[in-house]
């Protein structure tokens, strides 16, 4: 039960799809690793794009008050991401966009303990009651 609370206080699904997003960039510069490094390409773009979106992810499943911002940058990053790593063939693009909004559109939830049945510590409640003079 408590790890139902914790994914439910958390972007738990935005940072998920924010991070799968970023492994999908990274795929692209790293298997062009022999061009990625030489002066002047733009496969390094794509390392960087990807390594700011897992970055993001994991900041957004750990601080998820920032939610919003870092929802703004994963959609950014993701559509930038398209210039250097081609965007994870496209479909690193699609998640991006998906777990940034996911990542907006996230408020926080009320978590709330089961109440006990009986409580021995329970004050009785005070009821007013007219009081009869005479």
């Amino acid at each position: 039960m408590e790890r139902r609370s914790w994914k439910k206080s958390r972007t738990f699904w935005g940072s998920v799809a924010t991070i799968v997003s970023g492994i999908m960039m990274l795929w692209v510069p790293l298997n062009l690793y022999l061009s990625t490094f030489l002066p002047g390409s733009v496969a390094m773009i794509g390392l960087l794009f990807g390594g700011l979106l897992i970055l993001t992810g994991l900041l957004a499943m750990f601080f998820p008050n920032n939610s919003k911002i870092l929802g703004f940058m994963t959609i950014f990053f993701s559509i930038l991401s398209v210039i250097g790593a081609l965007g994870g063939f496209l479909v690193g693009t699609v998640f991006g966009i998906i777990g940034g909004s996911l990542l907006i559109a996230w408020g926080p939830v009320a978590v709330h303990e089961p109440k006990s049945k009986k409580s021995k510590n329970r004050k009785p409640e005070l009821t007013e009651s007219p009081v009869k003079a005479g």
